[in-house]
């Protein structure tokens, strides 16, 4: 399974040249993520394979969430393959900004919660791990207790280390160093 989305990720969501992070950073590479993870298959793999880690684990969370626009499809994912597999585990979605208009909340969804539910924050990619961060601060200055940031892609350019002095738990499913190889693997079998 885990396989199968890295080769999606491959085809559909890693490029060569030269980008402009969302971090400022530049490089040479930029991992898109968003043609894998709305693509049916792409967010039913990634949604199992998170479940599948809280099971290994022995994790226990009161609601997934993730900073707005990107962390949306994941949310939605885990929290779906999260029922298959016999845990309920409420989305979320957390604004940038509270909302202008109705209910002017940054946390939409905050009734299927109560004060002090353990989060899980989740990333398509982290780089400096800034998205997250943010999601975790509004979560809780909400009255909420975010505790494991899961993403699919860790950059290695010091997301990781952040959150581990924050005391968070980091997981991902895939380092840019596996990405790169696998990239360079399946090029040179094309030749």
């Amino acid at each position: 399974m885990k396989a199968k989305l890295l080769k999606m990720i491959l085809e559909r969501s890693y490029r060569e040249g030269d980008f402009t992070l969302s971090s400022g950073q530049k490089s040479k590479f930029y991992i898109d993520l968003k043609p894998t993870i709305l693509h049916p298959e792409g967010a039913k793999l990634l949604g199992t394979l998170c479940a599948d880690w809280i099971k290994r684990e022995k994790l226990e969370f009161d609601g997934v969430g993730g900073l707005t626009l990107g962390a949306d499809p994941i949310v939605m994912s885990v929290s779906r393959a999260a029922l298959d597999a016999g845990m309920m585990i409420p989305a979320t979605m957390i604004r940038k900004e509270a909302k202008k208009h109705g209910t002017s909340r940054f946390i939409e969804g905050v009734e299927n919660f109560k004060k002090n539910d353990r989060f899980l924050v989740v990333e398509d990619v982290v780089t400096t791990g800034g998205s997250a961060l943010k999601a975790i601060e509004i979560l809780k200055s909400e009255g909420f207790n975010p505790t494991h940031v899961f993403s699919l892609v860790d950059r290695e350019a010091g997301g990781a280390e952040v959150f581990q002095k924050l005391g968070l738990q980091f997981h991902a499913l895939f380092t840019l160093s596996e990405l790169q190889e696998a990239y360079q693997n399946l090029h040179s079998q094309a030749y």
